[in-house]
């Protein structure tokens, strides 16, 4: 049988609730088809210093001659992609050691930023107007690291606690028998059952 017969016949043994909380979203899933030592977390984090650094490669080509930009891009490539690495890294060590479940992002927060720090980097580098790098820098870095924190790190800790055969919610209780508790507080509210079940699915995100 193969690793991933047998990863996925490990996640259907679980409630539905409980592989919604391995897998997550939909980049969540996409990293979870990784093998997990190529899925950590401070790889994770890297491979997202990667695709800024490629991101930033026009602001830099555009507002140095020839000689100077690639050296320049390079240096802040990589030192950008060794602070993702490393609190991805950190990530995994915090998760692990405070047990902590994944959260969700606050990706109405999150996913805009990139595009202004880049926004803001390339306004900076030709000189239209002058802002401080650090608030640039502080944009383009912080939604990868942040989602490794809250979303990855622990869920990658649950994913290598199946792979050794441990099951991470045991103690937990049954998350099914939460739906009937709530249609036992609420009654046959109908509108009141649609909002609790609204609420699941945005705190399964």
């Amino acid at each position: 049988m193969s690793t991933s017969s047998a990863w996925e016949d490990r996640l259907k043994s679980l409630d539905a609730s409980e592989r919604d909380t391995l897998l997550g979203t939909s980049l969540s899933r996409r990293f979870t088809k990784l093998p997990l030592w190529l899925s950590h977390p401070a790889n994770i984090g890297g491979f997202y210093g990667v695709l800024v650094s490629l991101a930033i490669i026009l602001p830099y080509k555009f507002s140095q001659s020839d000689s100077v930009w690639i050296s320049g891009w390079l240096f802040h490539s990589a030192l950008l992609i060794a602070a993702c690495l490393l609190l991805g890294f950190a990530s995994s060590i915090l998760a692990g050691l405070f047990k902590r479940f994944p959260l969700p992002p606050p990706r109405g927060i999150l996913y805009p930023m990139p595009f202004i720090g880049f926004a803001l980097l390339t306004i900076d580098r030709i000189d239209m107007v002058q802002i401080p790098s650090a608030l640039s820098w502080f944009l383009l870095l912080l939604p990868g690291p942040m989602y490794v924190h809250l979303s990855w790190a622990p869920r990658w800790r649950l994913l290598c606690m199946i792979e050794d055969g441990k099951d991470p919610f045991a103690g937990m209780g049954n998350a099914e028998d939460e739906p009937k508790h709530a249609e036992s507080m609420v009654g046959q509210d109908k509108e009141m059952l649609e909002v609790v079940d609204t609420f699941d699915e945005f705190e399964e995100e």
